[in-house]
């Protein structure tokens, strides 16, 4: 991955489109101030993230724990009833051993996987790989201010989710849990590069994997002014926030793949769609 300079600046942050979900705060908009910085062009690859276990041998939290939760399809059929479901989204599947370097469970590999997002990935794991590489998550002010690059459209490429020039993320195609068409070419993660990068030179800012921020979940958006969210150290508990949805984002079920769209869950939560992008701080 490179880091690329996004210049400072005053950007309007959230939306009063109403298309979204009334728990995730995304309005009232709000005039946010963002210092300049530079965010990795992707997100942190399975072979980015080998290099940091080799340098380190740390263990993540669901290497620890011993399982991470995996989305059905990516299981085979006759397996998915031996494992525990997750009550209101039976599509949630508890897999022991599954991690990031056994994506699919205790007998699945990443080893043909190098330019995925790595995943399985919980907040205390990114901030460990931050440590070591010199770098931060970014605030969801810099995140959105990011992947919007300038527009004030819906997706950082239009207001269209697919157009005359096709696919722009993957997403969900379909009949959400039970379909995916993969008409985008993928049903699980794609690499990192697969579709043309925003015009600030980023990859994938929608869709593909969620991605850990530093802040906790729906802060008010008046709170981004404040620049108050210096996360150094693993909070003792929580829900934090995630941005740009993932390849299971279906407008059916879930259309938080939107440049302004907001979601988080819990800090410990790992599972096959969540991971994470850095950001160095810099001089305007």
């Amino acid at each position: 991955m490179r880091f690329k300079k996004i210049k400072g600046g005053s950007f309007q942050m959230g939306t009063d489109d109403h298309i979204g979900f009334d728990e995730d705060y995304e309005g009232p908009p709000t005039i946010v101030r963002v210092p300049s910085f530079s965010m990795a062009d992707t997100p942190v690859t399975n072979a980015d993230f080998d290099d940091f276990i080799a340098a380190t041998a740390y263990q993540t939290v669901a290497e620890r724990l011993g399982s991470s939760f995996v989305f059905e399809l990516l299981i085979p059929e006759e397996e998915r009833v031996t494992y525990q479901h997750v009550a209101g989204a039976p599509w949630w599947l508890l897999v022991p051993g599954a991690d990031w370097q056994h994506p699919y469970g205790a007998e699945s590999s990443n080893i043909d996987l190098d330019n995925h997002p790595v995943v399985h990935v919980a907040l205390e794991d990114a901030l460990a790989y931050c440590q070591w590489s010199h770098s931060q998550l970014p605030t969801e002010a810099q995140w959105e201010y990011a992947a919007g690059a300038g527009t004030a459209t819906t997706y950082p490429w239009g207001e269209s989710l697919v157009d005359e020039h096709g696919f722009h993320a993957n997403t969900w195609q379909g009949d959400f849990p039970n379909d995916n068409t993969a008409e985008d070419g993928f049903v699980g993660t794609a690499p990192v590069k697969s579709y043309e990068p925003n015009s600030n030179g980023l990859y994938q800012m929608i869709g593909n994997v969620w991605e850990w921020c530093r802040n906790p979940r729906y802060t008010l958006l008046d709170d981004f002014n404040a620049e108050q969210f210096k996360l150094g150290k693993v909070p003792a508990a929580g829900e934090y926030a995630i941005r740009g949805g993932s390849f299971l984002c279906h407008c059916s079920y879930c259309n938080r793949y939107r440049t302004a769209a907001r979601n988080g869950v819990d800090l410990q939560s790992t599972s096959s769609h969540l991971s994470f992008r850095c950001i160095k701080e810099v001089s305007s």
